[in-house]
C-alpha cells in the first residue's frame, strides 16, 4: 500500500475547501466581532519578573542546543558516512530558514493575541511589529515578549528539522528547503495556533503541555508522509546501511535529554513548582523509557545495544511531552514505560512488517512516541500538579491527535507535490549512490 494510490485530484479539492473554510471563518470572524467597549478597570497586569526570565532565557538557549548541536549529531551518527555531512547541513540550515520566516510572519500567524479566527492567528505581528521588551503575551505574561518569541521559536526550528530523519539519505537539499519554508508555514503554523495560540483544539481542552501535538505527532506523521512519497534508499534492504557513528548518536541524544529540561520545564513560562514537576517527570520518564526499550530489545535479539538504549531515552522524551505538566512523577514513569516498549515495536518490528523506510525513526519515535503520550496525558493528568488538567479526557486527546494527524498527512503530501513540480524531491540515483555530501555540498569526510 502507497500513498501513489490515492486521487491528487481528491486531495486537492479537499486542501481546498479547508483552507477556504479556514479563511472564511477568520473573514467572518472578525468582521462579525464586536467592537470592544471600554472595560472596567481591571486587575493590574502581572509585572515582569527577573527570576521568571533569567529561566525562560536559560531554557530558550536548551531548545535551540537540542537542534544544534544535538539532533544534528544524533541523525549524523545514524546514516552512513556519505551522507554524514549532509545531515547536519540540514539541521542547520533549517535553524537559520526557520529563524527569518518565524521573525517574518511565523510567530504573527501561530501567536498573535486577540486573533478571533479559531484556526489561524492574524498578519498584525509580520516582522514582529509591537513586540518589544516592555510588551508581553497573555501566555507568559511575566516575561518580555521578546523571550517567549524566541522560546517558541526554538520549538518552530526544531519541529520541521525531525521529520528529517525520515528521508535521511534521499532529498535534495533544494527540495528541503521548499519544503521545509511551506510546511512551516502551513503546516506547524496553524497547529500551534490551534493548540497554544486561542484555536479551537485548545478551547476544546486538549492537553499539550510542550509540544506532543504541536511538535512531536506533527512531525512524526509529515515524516511518514515524506518517506512513502519519496520511495525507499536505494538499496534499502539489500545493502549494508550501519550507522556511521553512534559515539556522533551518543553525544547528541545525550545533548537532546539535557535540552528537554529546557522544552518541557520551560513550557511552564516560569520559574515555579510548574516547571519543577514538569523537570522531574521528564527525567523520570526518559529512564523509563530507555530500560523498556533495552530491555525489550535484550528479550528479542539478546544483546542491548547503545542504539537502543538512546532511542529509548528519545522515545520517553517524546512521550512526556504533551504530560510533563499535567501528570505526576508515577503516570510520568508509566508513560515512559509504555512509550519505550511500544516505540520498540513501532520502529523495529512494525517498520520491517510494513515495508516503509522511514530512515531514522521520526515516525516509530516521535509519531507513536508523541500518540502514546497525548493521549495518557488524558489518563494521568492530575489537579493536584495542574488545576487546567481538570479540562481534559481520554476522548478531548484522541480527538485532538486526529484532527493533527489528519490534517498534518494532507498538507504534507500536497507540499511534496507541489514541490516535487518544482524543483524534484530525490537526487540522481548516480548522486545517491556517491553521496549527499559530496554530490549536494561537494565536501566529504575524511
Amino acid at each position: 500500500m502507497t500513498l501513489k494510490k490515492i486521487s491528487s485530484a481528491g486531495l486537492l479539492a479537499l486542501a481546498a475547501l479547508t483552507v477556504g473554510l479556514i479563511v472564511a471563518d477568520g473573514a467572518f470572524a472578525q468582521t462579525a466581532a464586536p467592537a470592544a467597549a471600554a472595560a472596567p478597570a481591571a486587575a493590574a497586569a502581572p509585572k515582569l519578573d527577573t527570576g521568571d526570565t533569567a529561566w525562560m532565557l536559560t531554557s530558550t538557549a536548551l531548545v535551540l542546543m537540542m537542534t544544534i548541536p544535538g539532533l544534528g549529531l544524533f541523525y549524523a551518527g545514524m546514516v552512513r558516512k556519505k551522507n554524514v555531512l549532509a545531515t547536519v547541513m540540514q539541521s542547520f540550515a533549517i535553524t537559520c530558514l526557520v529563524t527569518v520566516l518565524w521573525m517574518i510572519i511565523g510567530y504573527s500567524l501561530a501567536f498573535t493575541e486577540g486573533s478571533a479566527n479559531a484556526y489561524l492567528g492574524s498578519f498584525s505581528k509580520l516582522f514582529l511589529a509591537g513586540v518589544g521588551a516592555e510588551t508581553t503575551n497573555s501566555l507568559a505574561a511575566t516575561i518580555p515578549e521578546t523571550v517567549f518569541v524566541m522560546f517558541q521559536m526554538t520549538f518552530a526550528i526544531i519541529t520541521p528539522a525531525l521529520i528529517c530523519g525520515a528521508f535521511a539519505d534521499r532529498m535534495k537539499f533544494s527540495a528541503l528547503m521548499w519544503f521545509i519554508g511551506l510546511w512551516l508555514l502551513f503546516v506547524y503554523c496553524p497547529i500551534a495556533h490551534w493548540v497554544w495560540g486561542g484555536g479551537f483544539l485548545g478551547s476544546a481542552g486538549v492537553l499539550d503541555f510542550a509540544g506532543g501535538t504541536v511538535v512531536h505527532i506533527n512531525a512524526g506523521v509529515a515524516g511518514l508522509v515524506c518517506a512513502l512519497v519519496l520511495g525507499k534508499r536505494k538499496g534499502y534492504g539489500t545493502v549494508s546501511m550501519a550507522p556511521y557513528n553512534l559515539v556522533y548518536a551518543y553525544i547528541g541524544a545525550a545533548l537532546l535529554w539535557v535540552g528537554w529540561f529546557g522544552f518541557n520545564a520551560g513550557s511552564a513560562a516560569a520559574s515555579n513548582a510548574l516547571a519543577g514537576a514538569a523537570m522531574i517527570n521528564t527525567q523520570v520518564a526518559t529512564a523509563a523509557a530507555a530500560l523498556a526499550w533495552m530491555f525489550a530489545e535484550w528479550i528479542v535479539t539478546k544483546k542491548p545495544s547503545v542504539l537502543g538504549i538512546v532511542s529509548g531515552a528519545v522515545a520517553g522524551l517524546v512521550a512526556v511531552t504533551p504530560a510533563s505538566g499535567f501528570v505526576n512523577p508515577t503516570g510520568a514513569l508509566i508513560i515512559g514505560l509504555i512509550a519505550g516498549v511500544g516505540c520498540y515495536i513501532a520502529a523495529v518490528h512494525v517498520k520491517k512488517a510494513l515495508g516503509y523506510d522511514d530512515s531514522l525513526d521520526a515516525f516509530g519515535v516521535h509519531g507513536v512516541g508523541g500518540i502514546i503520550g497525548a493521549i495518557l496525558t488524558g489518563v494521568f493528568a492530575d489537579v493536584a500538579v495542574n488545576p487546567a488538567g481538570k479540562d481534559g479526557s481520554v476522548m478531548t486527546q484522541v480527538y485532538g491527535v486526529g484532527v493533527t494527524l489528519i490534517y498534518t498527512a494532507i498538507a504534507t503530501l500536497i507540499i511534496l507535490y507541489i514541490v516535487k513540480a518544482v524543483v524534484g524531491l530525490r537526487p540522481s540515483e548516480q548522486g545517491e549512490e556517491e553521496g549527499l555530501d559530496i554530490t549536494l555540498h561537494g565536501e566529504t569526510v575524511q
